[in-house]
């Protein structure tokens, strides 16, 4: 399966849930797309039904490939801990969706655009692959001739929440990689047990 890139608001009323944040036309129709939507009585969903609804939204909201989600959980289940919160800390983890926390792009698809076009820094060294893994400490900058980007200074300056396991320096537009996130600070509405359930079959 490739990348999703049509209408973000089907998307969202697929899973009857904002996963792409505030949406006005998801608000006006917070129903399943198609033409019965609206009237057609659903069947319940099976137990397999709703784990792979859940594992997708997970996908979906992140913008991650199933292999490479496969993989994600692959690895968060030989670490320690509760392999459904590690996944999500991963994930976090991730630079894409750092720099998309840190306010640095409006949306985890322009964060991965930014770094792909080598706009962001890690550590000093530019680094040009979205899935790069982030570990506490790291250091993340938009490169220096970067910084006047307008699409950059006007994500910037429109900067909402502001997230515990990451800092930012407006001045030097660089920001921190605290440490992982725990899960009462992810604000994602995933119910990861679902997806841990999934691949445990």
């Amino acid at each position: 399966m490739a990348r999703y890139i049509g209408p973000k608001s089907r998307i969202a009323r697929k899973f009857r849930d904002p996963i792409y944040g505030p949406d006005k036309s998801y608000e006006k129709k917070n129903y399943p797309p198609g033409m019965h939507g609206q009237t057609k009585r659903r069947a319940k969903a099976s137990e397999y039904g709703t784990q792979l609804m859940e594992k997708q939204k997970a996908k979906y909201t992140y913008g991650i490939l199933e292999r490479q989600f496969r993989n994600i959980f692959n690895k968060a289940s030989h670490k320690g801990g509760i392999t459904g919160e590690v996944l999500l800390q991963l994930i976090e983890s991730r630079l894409d969706n750092t720099v998309y926390r840190l306010g640095i792009a409006p949306t985890r698809d322009g964060a991965r655009q930014l770094i792909g076009h080598r706009h962001i820094m890690v550590n000093g060294k530019v680094v040009n692959i979205p899935s790069f893994e982030l570990r506490p400490g790291d250091l993340i900058a938009v490169r220096e001739r970067s910084k006047s980007m307008e699409v950059i200074t006007d994500s910037l300056s429109g900067r909402g929440n502001q997230y515990p396991w990451l800092e930012w320096d407006s001045n030097l537009l660089t920001g921190k990689f605290m440490n992982y996130p725990e899960r009462s600070q992810i604000p994602e509405n995933i119910k990861e047990q679902l997806i841990v359930e999934l691949y445990s079959k």
